[in-house]
């Protein structure tokens, strides 16, 4: 339900915002890492209420670092100038004139489009990519894939000036070695080395699915909550397979890195993001 579209009084409104306080004063001053991506970043109406959580919450002090990738419009491009997507494990083989176009496309439209949104409705933004700075330096991942890269290491001083001046950094996920070569990063393992990097207070993974479920058919069965110890029993039972496989990996690789939670929501869900950060009841899973 769009929260827009709810009618409620003043005193409603009051009691909303006495309610998040708790949750402000608890994220404020604090870094939360968000790794933007899916439904959410097509459809124009919930790209637009993902931008306005977080510029919302950057303004009540909040640390918001917004890491995105942008499958769909890598695949309109490549198909724009004739070149088909080939698919490895999931991974996008990438040759060299596949890279310069998933960095165009990444670091140039994706990237500044989502730095002008967020400008419009009253945020600061900049907009970096994992070659500025030297902040993601990677090699090759598997010859089958060309210029698919493995994260050698992450130097997030960029993002921490950034933060330090106001700014909200916008991450678009490529990364590069000491030869200059620039390769493609999956976004849910930028993510995932970035809020490592900074320690942050949480991380947020977006995705079409309302979090972990024991049913996938079943969202009754979502796990609100699911320690790292867990994952290998549920990964045994079938529980977390196929595409969630990857991300609930690198779920498990920030915890490890340092970040203190990291929560799956569904991005589907307008305002998906403040009802998991400002409210009691949240609507993911919470990997600790």
């Amino acid at each position: 339900m769009e929260f827009e579209n709810v009618q409620i009084n003043n005193a409603q409104r009051a009691r909303v915002l006495v309610h998040a306080l708790p949750y402000i004063q608890q994220y404020n001053g604090k870094i939360i890492v968000v790794k933007y991506g899916g439904n959410a970043m097509i459809n124009e109406d919930l790209k637009n209420a993902v931008m306005r959580d977080v510029v919302l919450l950057s303004l009540v002090g909040v640390k918001v670092v917004l890491v995105h990738g942008g499958g769909p419009e890598i695949s309109e491009m490549l198909t724009r100038v004739g070149k088909k997507s080939e698919f490895v494990d999931g991974l996008r083989v990438t040759d060299a004139e596949t890279a310069d176009i998933v960095q165009m496309v990444l670091s140039g439209k994706v990237n500044k489009s989502l730095v002008g949104l967020i400008e419009s409705i009253g945020g600061k933004a900049v907009g970096l990519s994992g070659v500025d700075g030297g902040m993601i330096r990677a090699h090759a991942k598997d010859e089958r894939l060309g210029f698919v890269g493995e994260i050698e290491a992450v130097d997030a001083s960029p993002i921490r000036d950034m933060l330090e001046h106001g700014y909200i950094p916008v991450v678009s996920t490529v990364g590069y070695d000491n030869d200059g070569h620039v390769y493609n990063i999956n976004a849910d393992t930028a993510a995932a080395a970035i809020a490592a990097e900074l320690k942050a207070e949480s991380m947020i993974a977006m995705t079409d699915i309302s979090g972990l479920m024991t049913d996938k058919d079943d969202p009754k069965t979502l796990m609100p909550v699911v320690r790292t110890s867990e994952i290998p029993a549920l990964i045994e039972k079938g529980v977390i397979s196929g595409g969630m496989l990857p991300k609930v990996q690198c779920c498990v690789d920030a915890i490890k890195g340092g970040v203190k939670k990291v929560f799956i929501i569904d991005g589907r869900v307008p305002h998906a993001i403040l009802i998991e950060t400002l409210t009691s009841e949240g609507l993911g899973t919470m990997v600790v």
